[in-house]
C-alpha cells in the first residue's frame, strides 16, 4: 500500500501537478486506506501556518487555521512546527495546547490529533496531521504510513519552492528587487485593467548614471540605481514598478476614469529630487520620463512604443522632465527608430558598403583623390545612399559602428589599389561627432590602417562643418588638432551650410575646405554666390588651405570655378559614386600619376 501511495504521489510531483492538488490527493488516499482518520497538510514559514491540503474538512476550518501562529498553544500542528518534533494529543478537549482552538475541532467530531513536522534540512516547512474521532494515538502501521507521507510532503513542498525561486529569479531584477523586463513583457501581454479604468505606461531613464559610474565608480552607480528603484516604487507602488535593465525603469499606471499621467510623473520626479549617499558620495538622482496613455484602438505593445518615443523626445528636448506622447510627436522619431533598426540589421548582415566619388583637377580632369561614401545594400539588392538613412547616424552607437566598418572597408580597398599599382593619392573618410566623443579615435584609425598595411598619408579625414564648429566643449576641435599633429590631413566638409566662419580656421585650422553644393549651384559670373566662393578661394589660398568645389554638375560651373582660381572639383559632371571595383578602374584610366618633385610638370596634389 505504501509503495503504491509513493509511486502515485511521486508521479504527480514529477509531472508538475500543483502542490495543493498533489497533497490533497495524498490526504485522500491515506484517508481511504485508514478508516476513521482525517488528514491535513499545513505549510510553515517559521512563524505562521497556512493550509495546503485538508480535503475532508470544511473550508471554514481551513480558513480559521490559515495564518495560525506557530507555538505551544496553537494546537498539535502549531506545537509540532514550534518543537520540530511530533506532537500527539489524545484529548483535544482537555489538552492545554488546544485551549484556544478546541472550539474549531470538537463540533466536527475531531477528538484527537497527531501532527508530525515536515522538514527541509533542519528547517520545519510544514506539518502532516491525522485527526481521530476517538481519543487515541497512532498505531504502529499509522506511524509507518505517516513516515512515508512526511517524506512525500517534504519532496513536494521543496520542489514547489525551487520552482517558485526559479520563477522569482526569472522575473526579478537582481540589483533592485523590482520585477524585470521579462515580468514587464508578461504584464503587458496579460494586462486586463478593471472596467472603467484607464491605464498607461511611464518609462524613466536615469540621467546621471554614467557620470556617477565614471566619477565615483560602479559601486556608487549601483547604489544610485537602487535608490532610484526604491523611490520610483514608493511613488508608483512596488507592484507597478519594473527595472527594464541598465538605467531604464517602467511603471504601469492604472486608474479610474481619465488617467492623469502627468500627475503621476510629477510624483515620481518629486520623490527623486532629494540628494542621496551612494557608496560614500553625495549624488543627486534625476530621471527623464516619457509616457503614453492606452486607447481602445491600440494594443499594449503600441502603448509601450509610444512611451519610448516620448522618452526619446524628452531626452533630446526636456532632459530631467516628463513628456507625454501625442499624435504627431513620433513622426520624426519613428523615422529615426526605423533608420536605426535598418542600419543595425545591415551592419549585422554585412550589407554596409563603401562607394567612391573621384575628386579631380578641373583643368586636366585627372583624379587626385576619392571620397568614400557609405552605402547600404537592401535585401533586394538595391543600393541606398546615406541620405536615406541619415537619421540613424544621430544614434551615437550606430554612427560610431558605421565609421569603424567604413574605415576597415576603405583600408582594405586602398591596399588592393596600391597592390595593383594604381595612382592612388588620397581617400577621404567622413567622421561624425560620435566618433570624436567616443574617444580613442587616433588609435582606432592607426590600428585599422596598420593592419591593412596602408600608410596614413593616403588618408583624409572629412568632418562636416556642423560637427567641427558646433561643439561648445571643444572636444572635436581638440581632437582635430591632435590628429593633425600626428600628420593626418583633415578636410572641412559641406563648408557654408552651417556657421561658415573662416575665423575658426585661425584657431583650429584644417588642410582642405570643401565648398558645399548649395554655393556651387549659384556659380555664375553675375551671382552673389560666386562672390562668396571667390572670397573663400582667396582667403583659403593665403592660409595655405586647399579648396574642393562639391556638386559640380555641368561644364559652365566647372569653367566659372576654374576662372576664379578653383583647381579641384567633385560632382556628377566627372563621375557618380561607384563601388571599389569601378573606382579602381577609374583610377587606372584617369588617375593622376605623380612624377618626381621638382620636375617641370609636377602635378597638383589633393593634399600637399
Amino acid at each position: 500500500m505504501i509503495l503504491e501511495l509513493q509511486n502515485a504521489i511521486l508521479e504527480m510531483i514529477a509531472k508538475g501537478e500543483p502542490l495543493t492538488t498533489t497533497l490533497s490527493a495524498l490526504c485522500s488516499k491515506v484517508e481511504a486506506a485508514i478508516p476513521g482518520i482525517t488528514a491535513t497538510v499545513l505549510r510553515s514559514d517559521g512563524a505562521r501556518l497556512s493550509t495546503l491540503a485538508a480535503p475532508s474538512l470544511p473550508k471554514s476550518y481551513s480558513d480559521a487555521v490559515d495564518n495560525l501562529k506557530v507555538g505551544l498553544s496553537s494546537g498539535s500542528c502549531g506545537a509540532a512546527a514550534y518543537l520540530g518534533s511530533p506532537v500527539v494529543v489524545t484529548d483535544i478537549e482537555a489538552d492545554p495546547k488546544w485551549t484556544d482552538h478546541a472550539a474549531l475541532a470538537l463540533p466536527l467530531g475531531l477528538k484527537a490529533c497527531w501532527s508530525s513536522p515536515v522538514k527541509s534540512g533542519d528547517s520545519v516547512i510544514g506539518t502532516f496531521a491525522f485527526y481521530y474521532r476517538e481519543n487515541r494515538g497512532p498505531s504502529e502501521l499509522e506511524q509507518t504510513i505517516v513516515d512515508a507521507c512526511v517524506h512525500l510532503c517534504a519532496i513536494a513542498i521543496e520542489r514547489e519552492e525551487r520552482v517558485a525561486e526559479r520563477q522569482r529569479l526569472t522575473y526579478t531584477d537582481g540589483l533592485t528587487g523590482l520585477r524585470n523586463r521579462t515580468a514587464f513583457d508578461l504584464a503587458l501581454r496579460t494586462l486586463s485593467p478593471p472596467v472603467n479604468c484607464g491605464w498607461g505606461i511611464l518609462i524613466a531613464d536615469v540621467d546621471n548614471l554614467k557620470l556617477a559610474n565614471d566619477t565615483f565608480g560602479h559601486a556608487a552607480g549601483d547604489a544610485l540605481i537602487r535608490v532610484v528603484a526604491e523611490r520610483i516604487a514608493a511613488a508608483a507602488g512596488r507592484e507597478n514598478a519594473y527595472r527594464l535593465g541598465g538605467d531604464e525603469f517602467a511603471v504601469i499606471v492604472v486608474g479610474e476614469g481619465e488617467l492623469d499621467l502627468p500627475r503621476k510623473a510629477a510624483e515620481i520626479l518629486s520623490v527623486l529630487e532629494h540628494p542621496t549617499n551612494c557608496a560614500g558620495h553625495v549624488v543627486f538622482p534625476a530621471v527623464t520620463l516619457g509616457g503614453a496613455l492606452a486607447t481602445d484602438d491600440i494594443d499594449p505593445e503600441q502603448v509601450r512604443q509610444n512611451a519610448d518615443i516620448a522618452l526619446y523626445h524628452a531626452k533630446e528636448h526636456a532632459r530631467g522632465q516628463f513628456v507625454e506622447y501625442h499624435s504627431g510627436l513620433g513622426t520624426a522619431l519613428t523615422r529615426r527608430f526605423r533608420a536605426v533598426r535598418d542600419v543595425s540589421r545591415a551592419l549585422s548582415e554585412n550589407r554596409i558598403e563603401a562607394y567612391y566619388q573621384p575628386i579631380v583637377r578641373l583643368d586636366t580632369r585627372e583624379a587626385v583623390g576619392l571620397e568614400a561614401l557609405c552605402r547600404m545594400r537592401t535585401h533586394s539588392g538595391d543600393v541606398v545612399a546615406a541620405a536615406h538613412f541619415h537619421e540613424a547616424t544621430k544614434d551615437a552607437h550606430v554612427a560610431s559602428t558605421l565609421t569603424e566598418r567604413m574605415l576597415a572597408k576603405v583600408a582594405k580597398d586602398m591596399r588592393t589599389w596600391l597592390d595593383g599599382g594604381l595612382p592612388l593619392q588620397h581617400v577621404g573618410v567622413n567622421l561624425s561627432a560620435a566618433d570624436f566623443r567616443k574617444g580613442g579615435l587616433r588609435d582606432k584609425i592607426c590600428r585599422v590602417f596598420e593592419d591593412a598595411d596602408v600608410p596614413l598619408d593616403h588618408l583624409i579625414l572629412e568632418v562636416t562643418e556642423s560637427v567641427y564648429l558646433g561643439q561648445r566643449d571643444h572636444v572635436v576641435a581638440d581632437e582635430i588638432k591632435a590628429l593633425r599633429l600626428e600628420g593626418l590631413k583633415v578636410a572641412l566638409d559641406d563648408f557654408g551650410t552651417g556657421y561658415a566662419s573662416l575665423t575658426h580656421l585661425l584657431t583650429v585650422p584644417v588642410d582642405i575646405i570643401k565648398i558645399d553644393k548649395s554655393f556651387i549651384d549659384r556659380t555664375s559670373i553675375d551671382d552673389a554666390g560666386m562672390v562668396i566662393v571667390e572670397g573663400v578661394l582667396s582667403i583659403a589660398g593665403k592660409l595655405g588651405i586647399r579648396v574642393v568645389a562639391e556638386g559640380i554638375e555641368d561644364e559652365e560651373q566647372a569653367r566659372c570655378l576654374e576662372a576664379f582660381g578653383c583647381r579641384l572639383g567633385q560632382g556628377y559632371l566627372f563621375a557618380r559614386a561607384m563601388d571599389a571595383l569601378k573606382a579602381g578602374q577609374f583610377l587606372s584610366a584617369r588617375g593622376q600619376r605623380l612624377v618626381r618633385r621638382g620636375s617641370f610638370s609636377e602635378p597638383l596634389r589633393y593634399s600637399s
